[in-house]
């Protein structure tokens, strides 16, 4: 399924006082298979972006398109294809309300009128995917567990119906360093099993830089850049520029180059800068052996 955005704008509050050009003549394809982040200032538009790709928001002018389907179309969100979109929205926790863990990750895929069979094995897929034990879980109530275990129970209720585009909104968010490493750790199994598009929204550049294959920089309602990862995150001042900057662990890193050592540029993770050291550190201790 690949989404397709045709000179896409949107405002709110059309015509009023409190009207708002939100999305500014996007054309934008992200095709069956990508994990793109999508990053920028809080009213850049990330939001309103991405709540076009299930036809949540309907274009004030232009056109939407999933998988050759117009959202504008009246029967869009009629139609069973809408359950292959699944939107997790930051802090999704509160959308919990169910009495029990397995009903509430049930009721999804219980709305698409699958049979008890299928829902329960989707329900157990779910908990699984996202490291939820489902026989110790399933009959305790949602509001009883830890914060980033009920973070996992709300994204599996989506994983549930087997979407092939998933959108995450800052998923993160509110999660202490192990939890969002433990969830982004489950994000990256599921792609990697599912083969499925995913969409993340963060603030966090090292959240970004760590699973997504192509960045997309909004500004303002418009696309500031859109570039693979790495070559986005050479692009500092540009960033800058918008009020963004690049993960910490890629400035230190360049800023132990200025000083004279000699690392590769566009280090974007903590586990490339160890390789990195690492490998330098063997040459020039080796040339020392050399020259004795």
């Amino acid at each position: 399924m690949d989404i397709n955005f045709k000179n896409v704008s949107f405002i709110y509050g059309e015509n009023t006082p409190f009207e708002k050009k939100a999305l500014k003549n996007i054309n934008l394809t992200i095709k069956k298979g990508e994990i793109v982040g999508i990053i920028g200032q809080t009213g850049s538009g990330k939001s309103t972006l991405i709540q076009h790709f299930n036809g949540l928001l309907k274009p004030t002018s232009g056109d939407v398109f999933i998988d050759n389907k117009n959202t504008k179309d009246k029967d869009f969100l009629k139609n069973p294809f809408r359950f292959k979109i699944g939107l997790v929205f930051q802090y999704p926790e509160y959308q919990l309300f169910e009495e029990t863990i397995e009903k509430d990750i049930a009721f999804g895929p219980r709305n698409m009128k699958l049979s008890e069979e299928e829902i329960k094995n989707r329900v157990k897929e779910a908990m699984l995917s996202m490291g939820l034990d489902y026989e110790e879980k399933k009959d305790k109530s949602p509001f009883e567990i830890s914060g980033g275990q009920k973070r996992r129970v709300a994204i599996a209720g989506v994983l549930a119906m087997k979407p092939e585009i998933l959108i995450l909104d800052e998923p993160t968010a509110g999660l202490d360093p192990r939890g969002r490493d433990e969830l982004f750790s489950k994000i990256k199994n599921i792609y990697e099993k599912e083969k499925i598009t995913v969409v993340l929204i963060s603030h966090s550049m090292e959240d970004i830089a760590k699973i997504a294959d192509r960045i997309i920089v909004m500004n303002d309602g418009q696309i500031y850049f859109d570039k693979k990862t790495k070559e986005a995150f050479s692009n500092v001042d540009d960033l800058k520029s918008v009020g963004l900057n690049v993960p910490q662990i890629t400035e230190l890193m360049d800023i132990l180059r200025k000083k004279g050592y000699n690392f590769k540029k566009n280090i974007l993770t903590v586990e490339e800068a160890f390789y990195e050291i690492k490998r330098e550190w063997r040459k020039n201790n080796d040339k020392k052996y050399i020259n004795r």
